[in-house]
């Protein structure tokens, strides 16, 4: 893939990402690949490509947009409260200093961001590290495939300002470099409990 085709490509993952988070389709809209290169002054196959990304991700089904009902987000973070907090065991075990010092230095930059793409780039950081740390391929696919659903949820709890969400975050990676498998699953577990209640309450 040339450069040029991948930059058009991730512009229109993003564009379409993006306007779906905003609310600017309806759940159930069906996108049209036509009318969307046109709409972004690209050729069709970045836009397919983009479609099929995000339908991989959860955000689309059958190239229609998806409103995931109240089951479906619990069911979303069950897989996520499973993987990650066995991750957070593992990294407690294994993490190097080297990682432990960059998801350290993840949670103070969102602390100290303005922009809540900042934070939601910053706390992705910080959960990606961990999720490495499964050292399961099959784990980390399955994560993956969910960054945009995640990232959803993500773009929900900054711009709605959960509290202590960060707190939590120091919290996590203080057991993790003090080598406490135990406490980093169950503070991440706990972590993603409190994600969920909060994007419920907001859903409703």
């Amino acid at each position: 893939m040339t450069k040029k085709a991948k930059t058009a490509q991730i512009y229109a993952y993003e564009t379409i990402r993006d306007r779906i988070l905003q609310g600017k389709y309806e759940g159930q809209t069906k996108l049209i690949e036509d009318k969307l290169a046109k709409e972004l002054q690209i050729s069709r196959t970045p836009v397919r490509e983009a479609i099929r990304r995000l339908e991989q991700e959860g955000l689309i089904k059958n190239k229609r947009i998806l409103q995931p009902s109240p089951t479906d987000i619990r069911h979303m973070f069950e897989m996520r409260i499973l993987i990650e907090g066995y991750a957070a065991s593992k990294a407690a075990k294994f993490m190097v200093p080297d990682n432990i010092a960059i998801i350290r230095s993840a949670i103070e930059k969102a602390k100290q961001a303005e922009d809540p793409e900042e934070i939601i780039h910053f706390n992705k950081q910080f959960h990606d590290y961990i999720v490495k740390e499964s050292r399961n391929p099959i784990m980390i696919e399955t994560v993956d495939r969910m960054q945009a659903i995640i990232y959803m949820f993500s773009h929900t709890v900054v711009f709605h300002n959960r509290p202590f969400l960060l707190d939590e975050h120091s919290n996590i990676c203080d057991a993790i470099e003090r080598h406490a498998p135990e406490e980093a699953s169950k503070l991440m577990q706990e972590h993603l409990q409190a994600d969920l209640e909060f994007v419920l309450n907001i859903a409703e």
